[in-house]
């Protein structure tokens, strides 16, 4: 670093030199003064578009929180099942050997270790296109738009209707096959799985890798599906009352897209000595072209 300061300042002499040469010739003097006014321009666009710490700083406090301690209501809704879901349904009963039928995944468990994302692809029940699963004995059964616990109660009654009677104390617990999202834009793009039933944005993000700094964090894009298709909703990440809008916390099949900084689209550095080496290195080629076509 310190080597490539040090050619800096050396280029920095060099130029003094020439410009000084330059300018003592009364007839360029006019071309000097436009010169000059355009590389101050240059310097100032540069120095404008250097990515500041309000940029990268995630929460922070705008002025429209009234409290120190800003108190987080649970806004998010209950996720209701969408077409292409898979869920991991496991009954249980006092006789193992009469749910062992309807329980695939536990007994593929052993061998493939902990239910793994390709193994419950397979033995899970994936929601078609009709929003039903066919489940053993059962049938087919429409969960579209269910929540978890409503399709619990639902295999539930079902089971004692038709194959349990009241004394086998019936369990049933239904939980989708991990929390999918999908990452695009200005951080590690992809497709992403956490095992758990809540997962805020900012988990969602340091799981992916977190955003470059070249990233928009005031306008993070989240694209969620619906019954009725998908819509795109904005969260300002940088802004302490996201953890108080409804999207804050993301649902399966979510993709989260982050745009470029404008900063990033004009070409300009991260960070002012970026610009300065750049503004440096742009000038000293002109000045170099200008003396060697005057020389000819």
């Amino acid at each position: 670093m310190q080597i490539k300061d040090k050619k800096v300042k050396i280029w920095v002499l060099v130029l003094l030199f020439r410009a000084k040469s330059y300018i003592c010739d009364k007839a360029n003097l006019t071309m000097v003064k436009y010169g000059f006014l355009i590389f101050c321009l240059v310097v100032a666009t540069l120095m404008t578009s250097c990515i500041t710490n309000k940029d990268v700083v995630y929460l922070q406090d705008k002025g429209t929180v009234l409290n120190d301690s800003l108190q987080i209501q649970a806004l998010a809704k209950p996720y209701r099942v969408q077409v292409n879901d898979i869920l991991q349904i496991n009954v249980k009963a006092l006789d193992e050997e009469l749910v062992a039928i309807f329980n695939p995944t536990s007994n593929s468990s052993n061998n493939e270790g902990r239910g793994s994302e390709q193994a419950l692809y397979f033995k899970g029940f994936t929601v078609d296109l009709h929003g039903n699963i066919k489940f053993p004995i059962l049938g087919e059964l429409n969960v579209l738009g269910y929540t978890v616990e409503e399709i619990e109660a639902m295999v539930k009654k079902e089971l004692l209707a038709q194959y349990f009677k009241e004394t086998a104390q019936l369990f049933v617990t239904v939980k989708l096959a991990g929390l999918k999202y999908t990452t695009l834009g200005e951080m590690k793009a992809g497709n992403h799985v956490i095992y758990r039933d809540r997962v805020n944005i900012l988990e969602a993000i340091a799981n992916a890798g977190d955003i470059k700094v070249t990233g928009d964090r005031r306008d993070v894009m989240i694209i969620r599906q619906y019954p009725q298709g998908q819509k795109i909703h904005h969260i300002d990440l940088t802004d302490k009352n996201a953890m108080a809008s409804e999207f804050y916390y993301i649902q399966p099949n979510d993709i989260i897209m982050v745009k470029p900084l404008k900063r990033k689209a004009l070409g300009g550095g991260q960070t002012a000595v970026q610009n300065l080496t750049t503004l440096v290195s742009v000038f000293s080629i002109l000045v170099s072209t200008y003396f060697i076509i005057r020389s000819l």
